[in-house]
């Protein structure tokens, strides 16, 4: 089972980078940590080491990597970078615009969903959004994402839409207090995503 239970792809080669909530956030995942993006095996991120952890190329066009820091599992993380790209069938808005249907369609099972879209001169959007669910063993969950946007050109010549993303979770009894600090915490978090040096992908086969 995939890291991304609790946020999963939708949408088949067309749409990538749409997500939305599932119920089943726990279990075991069976996927490799295959790099096809020609990235390194680490990226740093805020002054932290990230390691890849998890990969997947799903359909021709879609590429999905996930990165951990040392200790933390896919199953019960704290802190994630990511990176997908696709080149082909989407350009920045329509992306956005899907995850914002998405979430909003979310609304009405997740009263914790929500969200805010902020849009650089350069044609890169952050779209950041808080969401919810239980485990299997019905323990709260609470997620929180930051997807920037971008057009991309790969080593390769390709193009396409590259989304680089940060996401935060909290389990139990600190739900409560991670919604809390995210006030505070959520302008530098942002503000670190959009500067940070964007990475050159080439996406391979």
């Amino acid at each position: 089972m995939r890291r991304r239970e609790f946020i999963t792809l939708l949408g088949g080669a067309g749409l990538p980078f749409i997500h939305v909530m599932l119920g089943n956030v726990g279990g075991a995942r069976s996927d490799g940590a295959v790099d096809r993006l020609s990235l390194p095996d680490s990226i740093e991120f805020n002054g932290e080491s990230y390691r890849l952890s998890w990969s997947s190329h799903p359909t021709p066009y879609y590429y999905k990597q996930e990165y951990l820091p040392p200790g933390q599992t896919s199953e019960r993380f704290q802190r994630m970078v990511l990176v997908e790209a696709t080149v082909r069938g989407i350009d920045v808005n329509g992306a956005v615009a899907a995850q914002v249907s998405m979430l909003n369609t979310r609304k009405s099972t997740d009263p914790t969903v929500n969200f805010a879209a902020f849009k650089n001169p350069n044609g890169e959007i952050i779209l950041d959004f808080v969401l919810s669910a239980q485990d299997p063993k019905g323990e709260d969950v609470v997620e929180w994402n930051a997807y920037r946007y971008a057009a991309f050109r790969g080593k390769g010549g390709e193009s396409g839409v590259l989304l680089f993303g940060i996401s935060r979770r909290a389990y139990g009894d600190d739900t409560t207090n991670f919604l809390r600090r995210l006030k505070s915490a959520r302008p530098a978090e942002i503000n670190a995503l959009a500067t940070h040096p964007l990475p050159v992908i080439r996406p391979m086969g």
